[in-house]
């Protein structure tokens, strides 16, 4: 039982730890596109969300030429 409860705090942990860095991670990005905005485009956001939306279309397409990723939202 003790062995069990430990590793299943072990468990959480752990995944607990990549949500954080991964919210950390994505923190930045939007914080640099937020600069980005900005710097570049004198605060309007189209721009930059219109190039968003072309790129991720473009990292969900290429890999496996479809956007079956699409589907599950």
């Amino acid at each position: 039982m003790r062995i069990m409860k430990r590793s299943l705090i072990a468990y959480f942990g752990k995944n607990l730890g990549i949500v954080v860095g991964l919210v950390i991670i994505w923190r930045g990005i939007w914080h640099i596109l937020d600069w980005v905005d900005v710097a570049v485009f004198s605060g309007n956001g189209l721009w930059t969300a219109i190039g968003g939306i072309i790129v991720g279309f473009a990292i969900l397409y290429f890999p496996d030429k479809d956007l079956k990723e699409l589907e599950k939202l």
